[in-house]
Formats: C-alpha cells, structure tokens, sequence
C-alpha cells in the first residue's frame, strides 16, 4: 500500500489510523502480460491503482480494429466509470501490457469507506476532475492538431509510455496505423509551436 499511500498525500492528509483503515479494505492483484481485468460485457466492479507494471483500455471497432483510449502506468489510476457507476456491462477491455500488481478498490466498500473517511472521498473526487480534465484536452488535440504534431507531442510529454508500449498501441491511442507512425519516424521532427500536449487520462 505504500505507492497509493504516498500518491495520496500528494492530494489530502491522511494518518496512520485512516492508512489502516483504507488498507483493510483494499485488495491487491497481480495480474499477468496479457491477462484482463475487464472484458467487454462484464460490470466493472472496481477502481484500479497502478502500483507496479503498465495497462491499457480499449475497445473493438466496428471494423475489428481495437481502439485504444487510455495507458495506465504506476501511480495512475483506471476503470471504466460508466459501468463502475451505472452497473451495466462495460463497452471496454482493461488489459495488462506488462506483468502488473494494482490496488484493487471495489464499488462495494466504496460508499461506506467515502462516509468513514472524508478524505478518500475528497481525493477520488480530484483524480475523477483530473481524468475528465485529461480527456477533454485530448479531445481538444484530436479536432486542432495535425496527426504528426500529436505524434511528437506524445513523444516528447509521455516518453515512459513511448519506451514501454509497443509502437502499434501508440498508433491505436492516436488514432493512427502502424505504417503512419512508420513514416512519420523517418520524417525530420518539425519544429514545436504548441504548448499543450495530448495525454493518457492523468494520475
């Protein structure tokens, strides 16, 4: 619980009998390369913090293509929060990239744990802003920036995604094939003229 503990103070203030209690409470997982903790058409039954390792969510196109929408590495959080708060089935996969452990916690506890301590409800409140704030700005570089100049922004903002994820998911979250992003690579890097970057949903 050390990751999510110390991600926490980041945000709110927490003491040793509020730690212990939130740790009775909260499970941990470790999930193989490969291995879902959601598949489409299950309920989401949980919020998921990256202690260690790396996920993505996707969903499948009409076309069969799988469509990216946000990575997940240590210290960010991810779940779908339509099916988490609505309890219907999930539209999305949640997948592990590398072998990953997360701090699990359930819809189930949740309504108490927030009524038990404030804090944890103040702190869900600022990652859910922070996420929606984060999926907004993407949406923003989808419809303003060019498909190269979201390329390099990505790479130059989130090289520990572009390190760690194989080059085709990149082109998935971007919106791109494989082959563009080939292209895009052997071309000369233009100069930078925007200040914002598209981003994964934030931590």
């Amino acid at each position: 619980m050390t990751a999510l503990f110390a991600h926490m103070r980041k945000f709110v203030a927490l003491d040793a009998d509020e730690e212990s209690i939130l740790a009775g409470k909260i499970r941990q997982k470790k999930i193989k390369k490969k291995e879902f903790l959601l598949k489409e058409g299950e309920v989401c039954n949980a919020n998921y913090f990256v202690v260690k390792g790396c996920l993505r969510m996707y969903f499948i196109r009409e076309d069969g293509v799988e469509q990216i929408v946000q990575f997940a590495i240590e210290n960010w959080w991810i779940t779908d929060f339509q099916s988490l708060d609505w309890h219907q089935p999930s539209r999305f996969f949640i997948q592990a990239i590398e072998t990953t452990e997360v701090a699990v916690l359930d819809r189930s506890v949740l309504p108490a744990l927030c009524a038990r301590l404030p804090q944890l409800d103040h702190y869900l409140r600022l990652i859910v802003q922070r996420a929606f704030a984060a999926a907004q700005q993407n949406l923003y570089f989808i419809y303003t920036f060019s498909g190269e100049e979201r390329y390099h922004h990505f790479n130059d903002a989130f090289p520990q995604f572009v390190q760690r994820i194989p080059q085709y998911m990149v082109a998935s979250y971007l919106g791109f094939t494989p082959e563009f992003v080939s292209k895009i690579k052997t071309q000369r890097k233009p100069r930078a003229s925007r200040s914002k970057q598209p981003a994964p949903r934030r931590k």
